[in-house]
């Protein structure tokens, strides 16, 4: 009796590209050690590159028009995880053979538990053009990964987060990266996943008041905020080299006597947190 011949499934298993995804993240979170003698960390960062290199080959290959987004973390589950700061990511990714599809998706409490300030490192993200999304979510100090709500923990840096965001044009993604706590029932979890929404917008509310008051539009005047956003050396070097009040006749007493109004600036930023404007 003849066999008949078993025919091969044909079958592909679903891309994100194929499910209308853009960005892709990638965390390495098993990417790290415990003991300094079991990786060879310059070798792990080559199979590292080689890992994205061959990723962005494939995607090319296939027509995909997909990016992918770096997720930093300090340490948790591995004792030290590579990439570890929005900073780290940053200087991998100029090594990367096709670095303009690769960015990075920090995490507010990652970024946290290293004791950074996670506004400077989002605008460092913006300035490289790095930002391709963002992991909303609260942490307070440097501890374990807590995933709070997005607003709980540290409030003042969550306020200068979507000041940020919302003043710099920010057009990708806002994901809430939260745990509702185990005691929660569904409606707490829904309860919690609505309150991420709502302080983004309240934050987002705030920022844009705080923006607006004349007062504090005098303050950061004052505070000469839009001198730093003029070149230093316009004519270039030679110019600087020519300008004699950049050195020999700098007045520096005059310079040390002058304030910068920063506490006021400060306090009417916190006035306007706090709903008191």
């Amino acid at each position: 009796m003849r066999r008949g011949r078993r025919r091969r499934a044909r079958w592909r298993a679903a891309t994100p590209a194929d499910l209308g995804a853009s960005v892709y993240v990638a965390w390495g979170g098993r990417e790290g050690a415990e003991s300094g003698a079991a990786k060879d960390v310059r070798a792990a960062l080559d199979r590292l590159k080689e890992a994205f290199d061959l990723l962005g080959e494939y995607v090319e290959q296939q027509g995909y028009d997909l990016r992918f987004a770096i997720e930093p973390k300090p340490n948790e589950p591995r004792g030290d995880i590579l990439l570890p700061t929005v900073g780290h990511a940053l200087a991998f990714i100029n090594e990367l053979e096709r670095p303009d599809r690769v960015g990075l998706n920090p995490e507010v409490g990652h970024e946290q538990m290293a004791g950074l300030n996670f506004p400077h490192g989002i605008a460092q993200a913006l300035w490289h053009r790095k930002l391709f999304h963002i992991d909303l979510n609260g942490q307070s100090g440097i501890k374990y990964d807590q995933d709070l709500r997005f607003g709980a923990g540290d409030l003042r840096q969550a306020f200068w987060l979507v000041d940020l965001l919302e003043s710099a044009g920010y057009d990708g993604p806002r994901h809430f990266d939260f745990r509702p706590p185990r005691t929660e029932d569904l409606d707490g979890v829904r309860a919690s996943a609505a309150a991420c929404m709502r302080n983004y917008l309240l934050l987002a509310e705030r920022a844009r008041a705080f923006r607006a008051d004349p007062e504090a539009q005098a303050a950061l005047a004052a505070s000469r905020l839009p001198e730093l956003a003029r070149p230093t050396a316009v004519d270039g070097l030679a110019g600087l080299l020519a300008d004699r009040t950049a050195f020999e006749e700098f007045d520096a007493e005059a310079a040390a006597a002058r304030g910068m109004a920063f506490e006021r600036l400060d306090q009417l930023a916190m006035e306007h947190l706090l709903g008191a404007r």
